[in-house]
């Protein structure tokens, strides 16, 4: 793998080799696959008698790192503890900063465990999927094993563990789908809202520390007792958050001459403790800073901040309540990134060095599986930013280095949140290479996941790209994995017409010989990537092996009545799309604050983009049409002839946006991949600073961001939530009418979402992703919304009803 430039952005390579060596095999359900990162992943399917059979654990201890005891927690402790002997599960809510992963980190070490043992987690940015093998794994000897949905509650029988889970910021739903893979287990969860109600389990507010409890804890921090009153005041004004004195302590204790803040600062004092850090302090800082929320493992930290002892350092930082230690290492502390971004003279990391180094570490065959998997986060934020700062072509290049480590880790939720993001980047990097990779693997995911209508579609897509690329490989392997999928993707075998319960499943697979599947097919456990419902297909008597179903015709199929009124023209392959503001005129500056030439993402640190070396930012996927215009047409993999009318999810509270239409439209597709390609100007972006901090002692703050409830000129009201680290929630749907959650992600006046894309029947299949922007107007109380399609099962597609509209903030 190619070494890419330092600090300064001088590029030296952008490229990665990868060979096929980065490949392996691994078992998921029924399922064999070998994970081969040059042609694609092949799969097997596994005859009865021959799945892995995993063995309890005789001992279940999987416990939280060492901390200190947590001061003023007896009445907590004492609740949670009567909740678990009285064999209720139980969810910590409570504001960012109150002291909730203190209080369970301490539970779980001090508690009795009972039962069968403690097994300890972070949810943060997990997919209840994979929390769910966390925990199948932490309870017993795998041997590289990912049960199926029906599977893994009956191995989970009998285990009585207690389950402590940090950052779990789950609806309702995804609790219960936690739960349910542990059936009975007892849980303890900690998380921002309350959402654990009646028989699921009682919820207990986390509340600020006690006067005496903050007295002794600013005694501890500065080694002394200080004067009494200003004490009070301090708590008072900290509303007893721990956060919050311990950073009034750092200050006073960086600072003896300068004493405690008044305490009308002590929602203020970022800046005081930035003025106080030294340059290595800072540095690593920035660095946690630019990958937002996402924990960094110390080695990391150290190598690209060039700091010797990057432990040390980081635990320094966490001691002034600027970073938080996670069982990976470190991540910035909530509200420090805004800040951050508010400090002059701070120079941006090389985007180039950062991509090339998780990609070339992401790569290595001794880098272990499980380490990439705990990066992913990481690894997605670096595409984030490649993506907005029109680096596609990094984007791609981190995703995929990473998938094949990301699939022989068996969590598939967040291996196809990164496939999600490496598709649409490779087709606007004009990577045919890639693009047929990720459509392949997708694919394979969406088998290993039981979603074979979309794993059909996907295949077949994926053939096609291999054949025109010559890779007979890859080809092959597409269609070898095209037999444990329907040939009919639409009304027919499978679908809702023919009676199947699971929509997504083959009529030849008799299902997982364990369990009967849910009505409508298993419930999609978090994840938004194509194949992420439906479920496992089980072991198939016959598999057939060897018999390769027939190559797919690219001829497009004559459109059929959808009930829409259907244009005659369907309009260009390759339309227009939004793209990144970009000023090749100005020069990249050192301010990353004014710096037009530093991109950022979702709140995150501004980065320098370096330059492009494929496409422009913005290039649109190829085959995608213009939204608006109603289009529908054949989805048939294989040819076949049976139209899927899709549905977008309700990105703004429960509207339905719009439908999509895929459409076999080969020889426009090819076309506009075969389009020179041409290199970019740098990209700039301009970044607004974050608004004023709220006066803490006001009962009722002005709206800042997207914060508050709006009224949409389509008649709808919507309520954002602060969710922190510039992210909004927002109470939404699913395809089916299912409540879930919507996470806004952006900064200054700029906020965007990507969810999912359902078809109209069965209404659980996804086929597709549409990014929803909302960019708030100069008063901060208007806020236009715009929404595009992003990625989908077919490369020509439509969205026929996306809208723009407006919203004007109602409080």
């Amino acid at each position: 793998m190619a070494d890419t430039g330092e600090d300064d952005g001088t590029r030296t390579g952008n490229r990665v080799d990868i060979d096929g060596d980065a490949t392996g095999p691994v078992i998921a359900g029924n399922y064999n696959v070998v994970v081969d990162a040059q042609h694609g992943s092949t799969v097997t399917v596994l005859m009865d008698g021959r799945r892995p059979r995993p063995r309890r654990r005789d001992r279940i201890r999987l416990l939280p790192r060492r901390q200190g005891t947590p001061l003023g927690r007896a009445t907590d402790l004492a609740a949670i503890a009567a909740a678990l002997h009285g064999g209720e599960s139980v969810q910590l809510w409570g504001p960012p900063g109150v002291g909730k992963s203190a209080l369970l980190r301490h539970a779980a070490r001090t508690l009795d465990a009972g039962g069968d043992g403690v097994v300890f987690l972070d949810a943060a940015r997990r997919e209840p999927e994979d929390l769910a093998q966390d925990i199948f794994e932490a309870c017993h000897s795998t041997g590289g094993y990912a049960p199926s949905r029906g599977e893994l509650p009956q191995l989970m029988e009998g285990v009585e563990a207690t389950v402590y889970v940090d950052n779990a910021d789950y609806t309702a739903e995804q609790l219960r789908t936690v739960m349910d893979a542990a059936p009975d287990a007892l849980f303890v969860f900690a998380g921002r809202e309350e959402v654990l109600r009646g028989t699921d389990g009682r919820a207990h507010r986390v509340e600020g520390i006690t006067r005496d409890a903050a007295a002794e804890l600013l005694t501890r921090e500065l080694g002394g007792s200080g004067d009494p009153d200003l004490v009070t005041a301090l708590w008072e004004a900290a509303a007893g958050a721990p956060l919050l004195l311990l950073r009034a302590a750092a200050v006073a204790r960086l600072d003896p001459a300068a004493g405690l803040p008044r305490p009308g600062a002590v929602r203020e004092l970022l800046h005081p403790l930035f003025d106080r850090l030294d340059e290595p302090s800072l540095r690593a800082l920035h660095l946690l800073g630019t990958f937002r929320d996402a924990e960094l493992d110390p080695e990391h930290i150290g190598a690209l901040s060039g700091t010797a002892d990057a432990a040390a350092l980081c635990a320094g930082l966490a001691g002034l309540g600027l970073a938080e230690e996670t069982e990976l290492g470190y991540r910035v502390a909530d509200g420090v990134v805004a800040a951050l971004r508010e400090r002059r003279g701070l120079r941006p990391y090389a985007l180039e060095r950062l991509c090339g180094y998780f990609a070339d570490w992401a790569a290595r065959p001794e880098t272990p599986a499980a380490q990439v998997a705990g990066h992913a986060r990481a690894l997605e934020v670096l595409a984030e930013l490649a993506e907005q700062s029109g680096r596609a072509d990094l984007a791609v290049r981190v995703v995929r280095a990473a998938s094949p480590a990301l699939a022989r880790s068996l969590r598939f939720g967040v291996w196809g949140r990164l496939l999600d993001q490496g598709l649409p980047a490779a087709q606007r990097a004009g990577d045919r290479q890639a693009e047929a990779y990720f459509t392949h693997e997708r694919g394979v995911r969406a088998v290993l996941t039981g979603n074979r209508v979309v794993a059909a579609v996907l295949l077949a897509e994926a053939g096609i790209l291999w054949r025109q690329l010559g890779d007979t490989q890859g080809a092959d392997a597409a269609a070898n994995a095209q037999q444990y999928a329907p040939q009919e993707p639409g009304p027919g075998a499978g679908s809702p017409d023919a009676g199947s319960p699971d929509a997504g499943t083959s009529p030849d697979g008799p299902g997982d010989g364990l369990t009967n599947p849910p009505e409508g097919g298993a419930p999609d456990l978090g994840s938004s990537d194509l194949g992420s419902s439906g479920t496992d297909p089980g072991p198939l008597q016959d598999p057939t092996a060897g018999t390769a179903p027939s190559t797919p015709s690219p001829e497009p199929a004559p459109p059929p009545e959808t009930g829409a009124s259907m244009p005659t023209d369907p309009g260009p392959a390759a339309p227009d799309m939004p793209t990144v503001p970009s000023d090749p005129g100005v020069p990249v500056a050192s301010d990353p604050v004014s710096a037009p030439g530093a991109a950022t993402s979702g709140g995150g640190m501004p980065v320098d983009p370096g330059t492009a070396a494929s496409p422009a930012a913005g290039v649109p996927p190829t085959g995608i049409g213009e939204a608006g215009g109603a289009v529908a047409a054949s989805t048939g993999a294989g040819g076949a002839g049976a139209a899927i009318a899709l549905k977008v999810a309700a990105v703004i509270a429960a509207v339905v946006i719009g439908a999509v239409a895929v459409e076999q439209n080969r020889s426009s597709s090819e076309s506009a991949s075969d389009t020179p390609a041409v290199s970019a100007p740098t990209p700039t972006v301009e970044f607004t600073a974050p608004t004023d901090p709220v006066d803490a002692t006001t009962d009722e703050p002005e709206p800042t961001g997207l914060a508050g409830t709006w009224n949409g000129s389509d008649g709808g009201t919507y309520v954002f939530t602060d969710a922190g680290l510039g992210t909004y929630t927002m109470a939404d749907e699913d395809g089916c009418g299912n409540p879930t959650s919507t996470e806004f992600t952006g900064s200054g006046d700029t906020y965007s979402a990507t969810a999912p894309g359902y078809a109209r029947e069965p209404c659980d299949l996804v086929l597709g992703q549409i990014r929803t922007t909302i960019t708030l107007g100069e008063d901060g109380d208007t806020a236009e919304v715009t929404q595009e399609v992003v990625s989908v099962v077919d490369r020509s597609a439509r969205c026929t009803t996306c809208q723009s509209f407006t919203l004007t903030r109602a409080s």
